[in-house]
């Protein structure tokens, strides 16, 4: 894995449609979401006088407070559920009409996306105002004027640039599989099945050097890989088997079960790996 099948997917990634909308919608819709109204809210033509207008003519109003107090940086991915409006009441994009969030780096989207959501925390909901020159300023195909839109933050993902505090060596309480894999559960799955050799997947991952440089993302694209598991380097192969759906982990994979010093990446590997589907 790292660079074999990201090499052929290159021409998919980071196809940033719409900029703010629809970029990645690998996520599934969490249980008891229920989906937002398709209708425009009564506040659509222009921004309430409880609203609040931030320098850069953003203008945005709380529906619903959220918890904790992390926020996104610029560098950071968000997982939300959305629907957008122009002013004169037409829904134009919503990820609730697909039943399936987005997910999308904060500092790869329009303007105003990008500064509304590092205002937000996990479980907030707001109502943008976003004027033209935050949103599509006149580009051809894009809604124009001033756009709508409602967002709610389900999830915030640190940038895969930075590397977990771990990177060097496997910590005390990873895993040991007979191959020489070391791992560790981050995130337990929902289900029991596990692949096997003949399976092919579909995953989002990252990999890092033991130095802790990033090499390889798929979260960063935009863009989950699927394939086979005999197509890819010999400890993807064998630690792919020991996980479930909806589970993520950490491998550290000795030099001799991925690259094998042929071609950079060299060195022991280690990716952050979520399990997505299994067929």
């Amino acid at each position: 894995m790292g660079y074999d099948i990201p090499m052929t997917i290159r021409s998919l990634s980071v196809l940033m449609v719409l900029a703010a909308v629809g970029i990645s919608t690998y996520a599934q819709q969490p249980a008891g979401t229920t989906p937002a109204p398709m209708a425009a809210p009564p506040d659509v033509q222009a921004p309430p006088a409880d609203a609040t207008k931030t320098a850069s003519g953003l203008t945005f109003k709380v529906l619903q407070p959220g918890s904790g107090s992390d926020k996104p940086g610029p560098s950071d991915l968000v997982t939300v559920h959305y629907t957008g409006w122009t002013t004169d009441g037409k829904m134009f994009d919503s990820s609730y009409a697909r039943n399936a969030p987005s997910t999308f780096p904060v500092n790869r989207v329009i303007k105003g996306w990008g500064e509304g959501v590092q205002l937000m925390v996990v479980g907030e909901k707001r109502r943008f105002w976003i004027p033209q020159t935050l949103a599509y300023n006149g580009q051809q195909g894009r809604p124009s004027g001033m756009l709508v839109f409602d967002v709610e933050m389900l999830e915030i993902v640190p940038s895969p640039r930075t590397p977990p505090p771990d990177v060097a060596a496997p910590p005390a309480d990873a895993l040991k599989h007979r191959t020489g894999i070391a791992y560790k559960v981050l995130k337990a799955g929902t289900g029991t099945t596990h692949p096997s050799r003949g399976s092919t997947v579909t995953v989002h991952y990252t990999g890092w050097t033991t130095d802790g440089e990033m090499f390889d993302s798929s979260i960063e694209r935009g863009q989950p890989a699927s394939f086979g598991l005999t197509d890819v380097i010999e400890g993807w192969t064998e630690g792919v088997q020991l996980m479930v759906v909806g589970e993520k982990t950490r491998f550290w994979i000795p030099e001799r079960m991925a690259y094998k010093g042929e071609r950079p990446p060299r060195g022991m590997l280690v990716f952050d790996v979520e399990l997505i589907s299994i067929r």
